[in-house]
């Protein structure tokens, strides 16, 4: 009887904490992963998008050349050496579209590889 009453306890504990987590316009969806493949000259996808409050994991592998990932407005700039995978987590807590780029000199086009993170209310 006891350990009946706790389990729904537990249940409408958790429930109570999702509804104050979605009313605050906070996330408990767990982590917006999205794997980024970098190369000359691009980020592939180029195109980031997220929700406002999400916790966002970029899995990025540098395919062809020593690249890196600097995004400014999230205090970001982390080397992705060639042939390898790095994780990056952040929480995307400003709405708005922001620019990001490689920070790894990598060729004649380094000045143009360039990709845009949009973060939606």
């Amino acid at each position: 009887m006891m350990l009946m009453a706790l389990t729904i306890l537990s249940a409408v504990s958790a429930r109570t904490v999702a509804q104050a987590a979605e009313d605050s316009g906070t996330s408990l969806r767990g982590i917006h992963e999205i794997q980024v493949t970098l190369r000359k000259y691009e980020f592939s996808p180029g195109l980031l998008r997220v929700r406002k409050g999400e916790r966002v994991k970029l899995v990025m592998a540098a395919a062809d050349h020593d690249h890196g990932l600097k995004l400014d407005d999230f205090d970001i700039n982390q080397k992705i050496p060639k042939g390898t995978t790095v994780v990056v987590e952040f929480i995307a807590d400003k709405a708005g579209t922001f620019q990001f780029r490689c920070s790894s000199v990598c060729g004649l086009g380094h000045r143009n590889m360039k990709g845009t993170l949009v973060v939606e209310d």
